[in-house]
């Protein structure tokens, strides 16, 4: 290790780094909310897609949800869908363009209440596509109120004394409901609250994608992000938040891989 002697001017000029910005991330800037994790989960997705070189083949199926406004800055080819119907349009993209590397982003409003029969059977049929959740546990856009992923205790809009299983029923995990179906072939689940998570997370999306692109069938990855706004606390606390009420409930790891499911998670 070499150490730099700080009781001198260096010898050698520093250099000035840039943050280096995906070529499919148009600019950088964004109107979602302070503390929001969505952008951190979609950057680590065209960062994946682009080390993969499919920058130029890539197509998306977009849902509903304030990750629908970041979607003018990225330079992929995508079609909008109706709420919760990402993977039926994500199964006709590939079924007619089968060269492209075809994804779903969605939230968890989106895919699981709106839309949950479409990523199911899109999964049983073993489409080979990428279906992407972001999972914060309230529907966002329109001001923080209970979905289907909400954990028990979870104050939301409508759950002012938090979630209650037997009037509100229980939360449905997307990573229990995938893996035994026979057209999966890959499902994980990732986070963003550090370095180590986003990094973790990329992994995940690197090895779902390539299951798409060898063939093997329906991928899946589920990326836990932090909403503060929607959990009516201080944006500092989102990260936090996250870690200590949502991951228990929602382990993180990988669930199913190469087509067999996989029996150790965090």
């Amino acid at each position: 290790m070499t150490l730099i002697d700080t009781d001198r001017p260096p010898t050698v000029p520093a250099k000035e780094w840039r943050a280096r910005k995906p070529s499919l991330l148009l600019e950088g800037d964004h109107d979602l909310c302070s503390g929001c994790g969505e952008p951190i989960a979609l950057r680590s997705l065209l960062e994946v897609i682009e080390e993969l070189g499919w920058a130029d083949r890539a197509m998306a199926a977009v849902g509903i949800g304030c990750y629908t406004a970041l979607t003018p800055l990225l330079d992929v080819d995508m079609v909008q869908a109706l709420h919760g119907r990402a993977p039926s349009v994500a199964t006709g993209l590939k079924r007619m363009r089968p060269d492209r590397l075809v994804f779903t982003l969605q939230g968890d409003g989106d895919m699981v209440n709106e839309g949950l029969q479409e990523v199911l059977h899109s999964a049983a049929r073993g489409e080979a596509i990428t279906c992407v959740l972001l999972n914060n546990g309230v529907f966002g856009e329109t001001g923080g109120h209970m979905t289907a992923t909400t954990v028990l205790g979870q104050r939301t809009k409508n759950t002012l004394e938090g979630r209650d299983a037997k009037y509100h029923g229980h939360p449905i995990s997307m990573t229990d409901l995938l893996p035994p179906l026979g057209g999966v072939s890959y499902v994980a689940r990732g986070t963003v609250t550090t370095a180590r998570d986003v990094e973790r997370t990329r992994r995940y999306l690197r090895r779902a994608l390539e299951a798409q692109i060898a063939g093997d069938g329906f991928s899946f990855v589920e990326i836990l992000t932090m909403c503060p706004t929607g959990w009516f606390i201080p944006v500092t606390e989102g990260p936090g938040y996250l870690n200590d009420t949502i991951a228990p409930v929602f382990r993180t790891g990988e669930f199913k891989a190469d087509g067999k499911i996989v029996e150790t998670q965090k």
